[in-house]
């Protein structure tokens, strides 16, 4: 690994390379990405054939990629020849023994969560290793690469790509979700961290241990990762810590946003282009097609994700010129759908939409989940703080259903209440969830 690397893609990330205005990192994103399908296109015998003799100045019209084309091509995508088969089992291997530092001719494997059922890999070269390394001690640390941190990392699955951040006076410690909370608590307790890099249900839990006394240090910085950061999570994380919850949005397809100082989610607009398929202009929701042009070997090129947005109606305060993110709201197959009241056509309803009714229900609410079944039925599970009323909230969160369904012109479905339950692991937390056949 290339210290001389990381230091200067740190550097770059830290402000180097500037841009004054919206229109001056257009054009720089522009030129990135032609000279970037200029080497995909010699490299990746999967993509030459994909765009034909199409012109790169037209690249955004080439047709559009997913992960089910992206892991039915694996083989000829990647450019480092390494076949899906034996990555893999690599990846399969490391999952089943939690030892995740083997890689495969340098390069390191890993494997997605896998939440919509189509788990998906990824390829890191040394190189890229290092930039994505630069940039994230730039992005995330408060104090980059020269004040001291000791990083509590949290996470279903490590990797030789989490690892890296650990240099000179940056201390490293992986904190598997498979292990029992409570060793978890004690192990954190022994290391005490300056920063927590975790997903928000984790993130919840050690709030908990805070509160009843078994966790007794707070950190300099908390980083919310690999689920959606729900309103009533931040809310509950930043009562109970006394800061601003920050987030990092990284995928098996990169590393595509984090916030700023001010708390702001904006996207990384300086290693990653974003189209905007807008599924609802007037409330700002998009799905994501991502070009990232400083990978090459899995090159991720005019990339659907399967994940809603939601941009900003104003500019951060901050000044930087990536777009800001208002809010990551789910995936694409999580939004639900209601009958129409004269019509009865499905209407879709966005999570943001059942979160926000649930949320205004009361005051008292610490946890909530709503599923709607394969039957179009809801199951909402709540979980009150002391002295809160079940039979009061519940009748609430109906009305505040019904609301919903009026300003909508829906049918809300039959709701069934059931016990609420979660516990860390390999399943990530979903607020707002539908089952599929």
């Amino acid at each position: 690994m290339s210290t001389l690397r990381i230091v200067y893609h740190y550097a770059l990330a830290r402000g180097l390379r500037k841009w004054k205005t919206r229109e001056e990192l257009e054009r720089w994103q522009e030129r990135q990405i032609l000279r970037h399908i200029g080497r995909v296109r010699v490299q990746s015998p999967f993509y030459r054939e994909w765009w034909r003799d199409a012109d790169a100045a037209t690249w955004r019209s080439f047709p559009i990629i997913d992960k089910k084309i992206m892991m039915r091509h694996f083989d000829q995508l990647n450019t480092v020849g390494i076949s899906k088969d034996e990555a893999m089992a690599l990846a399969g291997e490391s999952e089943d023994t939690r030892d995740f530092k083997p890689s495969v001719q340098g390069i390191t494997v890993g494997l997605s969560s896998g939440t919509s059922g189509n788990r998906g890999l990824f390829l890191v070269s040394e190189r890229e290793q290092d930039a994505w390394t630069g940039t994230v001690l730039a992005k995330l640390l408060p104090g980059g690469l020269w004040k001291p941190a000791k990083i509590a990392f949290f996470l279903r699955a490590n990797s030789n790509l989490y690892e890296s951040v650990q240099r000179g006076k940056l201390q490293f410690q992986y904190f598997d979700l498979l292990e029992p909370v409570h060793s978890l608590v004690k192990r954190m307790e022994e290391y005490r961290p300056t920063v927590w890099v975790a997903p928000p249900s984790m993130l919840r839990m050690l709030a908990d241990a805070y509160q009843a006394g078994s966790l007794t240090a707070i950190p300099d910085k908390i980083i919310s990762v690999a689920e959606v950061l729900d309103p009533l999570d931040r809310k509950v994380l930043e009562r109970v810590l006394g800061q601003t919850i920050h987030q990092v949005y990284q995928c098996t397809e990169g590393f595509l946003g984090a916030t700023c100082r001010l708390g702001t989610l904006h996207l990384n607009e300086d290693i990653v282009h974003i189209e905007k398929e807008f599924i609802d202009p007037a409330s700002r929701r998009f799905v994501p097609i991502i070009t990232d042009f400083s990978r090459t070997s899995q090159p991720i090129i005019r990339y659907r994700l399967n994940d809603i947005l939601t941009e900003a109606d104003v500019p951060c305060d901050c000044g930087s010129p990536f777009t800001a993110i208002e809010r990551i709201e789910g995936r694409c197959d999580d939004t639900l759908y209601f009958s129409h009241l004269h019509t009865r056509e499905d209407v879709p309803v966005f999570p943001d939409f059942i979160t926000r009714a649930v949320i205004a229900a009361s005051a008292d609410l610490e946890h909530y989940r709503v599923v709607q079944r394969r039957d179009g039925s809801l199951e909402i599970a709540l979980r009150l703080g002391e002295g809160g009323d079940p039979v009061q909230v519940k009748a609430e969160v109906q009305r505040q259903l019904l609301k919903l369904g009026e300003r909508l012109e829906c049918a809300v479905p039959q709701t069934d209440y059931v016990p609420y339950t979660f516990e860390p692991g390999m399943t990530k937390m979903r607020r707002v969830e539908r089952q599929h056949t």
